[in-house]
C-alpha cells in the first residue's frame, strides 16, 4: 500500500502544522515541500536582482545620453561663437594682424577667396593693427580665387595707406599662392621655401582605350557642337586641344602681368621667371621674387616693429574638423579629380 493510500503524508519532511494543507471546503491539498519553497525564494531573489540591474542600466543610459547632449550643445556653442570674445580682448592693444593661407586655393576650401578676403578686411579695419602679415603655405589653386584676393589686397592697400601688408611664405608659396603674394608691399620667405611656379596647368584623363577593351560604348547627346568639349570618354580632337591651349596661354599672360605689376623693377631680367619653374628662397631672392629672408615673427618684430600678433584667419569649426578626420569626402574628391579637367595656377 502507498503512502497516499495509507493516509499518511508523503515523506517530504516534517509534518505540516495542524490545519495546514486544508482548503476552505475542508478538502486536503498537498503541502509545498521546504526544498521547493527555498527554490522559489531563490528565483524571487534572482528576479529582483535582475530588475535592480535593469534599473541601474536605465539610469546609466539616461546619464550618458545627457552627457552626450551636453557635449553636442557645447560643440554647437563653439561653432556659433568661435572664441569671438578672446579676439576682441586681444585686439585692444596695438598688434600685428595675421592672416593665413593654408592649403589649396579653391572656392570650396578653407583657403577660398571669401575666407581670405573677409579676414584681410577685418585685419586692415582693426584700429589697433599696425601692419598685416599674410602667412602663406599653399601650392596654389584656382586662378579666379587668386585673382579675387589679389585685387582686394590692392584695394585695401589704397584704402589704408598707413598699413603695409607683408607676405611671408613658409614651406611653399607657388603658383596661385605666389599670384596673391605679388600684391603685397613686400614678400619674405625662408631660404629653403619653395617660391614661384608662375604658370598654368590643366589636367584630366582619357578613358577611350580602356572603354574599347571593356566593350563599353560612349553615348553622349548634346545641343551645341562644342558642348562635349574635352570629354574624357571621347577621342581627343586637335582643334579642341589648340583652343584649350589658347585659354591656358591667356590665363598665363594675366598671371605674368599681375606679377610684373606687383613686383615692378624688383624682378630680375631672366626669361625663366615665368616658365613655371619653382625656386628656393635663396634663389627667389636673387631673382627678385621676394624681398628678404625671414619668418612671420621676424617680420613682425624687425620690419613692422610690433611682435604681438593677433590671428584674424577664418578657421574650420570643430565639428567640421571631426568630420574631415573621418575622411567622408575622400571618395568624392578622388572622383571629381578623375572626372574633371581642372584649370589651376601651378
Amino acid at each position: 500500500m502507498s503512502d497516499w493510500e495509507s493516509g499518511r503524508s508523503p515523506g517530504w519532511g516534517s509534518e505540516p502544522e495542524e490545519g495546514a494543507g486544508k482548503s476552505s471546503g475542508g478538502r486536503r491539498s498537498p503541502a509545498i515541500p521546504p526544498e521547493s519553497a527555498r527554490d522559489w525564494k531563490l528565483i524571487e531573489k534572482l528576479v529582483m536582482s535582475l530588475q535592480s540591474e535593469q534599473r541601474k542600466s536605465r539610469r546609466w543610459g539616461i546619464f550618458f545620453k545627457l552627457l552626450t547632449f551636453g557635449y553636442l550643445f557645447a560643440l554647437l556653442l563653439m561653432i556659433q561663437f568661435p572664441l569671438g570674445g578672446a579676439l576682441e580682448s586681444a585686439t585692444k592693444g596695438e598688434h600685428t594682424a595675421l592672416v593665413e593661407i593654408e592649403g589649396t586655393i579653391a572656392a570650396d576650401e578653407l583657403a577660398s577667396a571669401d575666407n581670405i578676403v573677409g579676414a584681410l578686411r577685418e585685419a586692415f579695419k582693426a584700429d589697433n593693427s599696425v601692419g598685416v602679415i599674410l602667412r602663406i603655405n599653399s601650392p596654389g589653386g584656382s586662378p579666379v580665387q587668386s585673382g579675387y584676393v589679389y585685387d582686394e589686397i590692392v584695394r585695401l592697400r589704397e584704402e589704408y595707406p598707413d598699413k603695409k601688408l607683408y607676405a611671408v611664405i613658409s614651406d611653399v608659396g607657388a603658383s596661385g599662392a605666389y599670384y596673391i603674394a605679388a600684391a603685397a608691399d613686400e614678400i619674405y620667405a625662408d631660404k629653403a621655401s619653395l617660391v614661384g611656379s608662375i604658370g598654368v596647368v590643366a589636367g584630366g584623363f582619357g578613358f577611350t582605350g580602356i572603354m574599347e577593351k571593356l566593350g563599353v560604348d560612349r553615348r553622349l547627346y548634346t545641343a551645341g557642337e562644342n558642348k562635349a568639349f574635352l570629354d574624357p570618354f571621347s577621342p581627343e580632337e586637335e582643334e579642341e586641344v589648340r583652343f584649350w591651349e589658347d585659354v591656358l596661354e591667356t590665363t598665363h599672360e594675366q598671371f605674368i602681368e599681375s606679377v610684373r605689376k606687383g613686383r615692378g623693377d624688383r624682378l630680375a631680367d631672366d626669361e625663366r621667371l615665368f616658365s613655371g619653374l619653382i625656386w628656393s628662397g635663396e634663389q627667389a631672392l636673387e631673382l627678385g621674387l621676394i624681398d628678404g629672408l625671414g619668418s612671420s615673427s621676424h617680420v613682425a618684430r624687425q620690419v613692422i616693429g610690433q611682435e604681438d600678433m593677433v590671428d584674424y584667419s577664418r578657421r574650420k569649426s570643430p565639428f567640421q574638423d571631426i568630420v574631415d578626420q573621418f575622411g567622408v569626402s575622400v571618395g568624392s574628391g578622388i572622383a571629381s579629380y578623375i572626372m574633371e579637367s581642372r584649370l589651376e595656377l601651378r
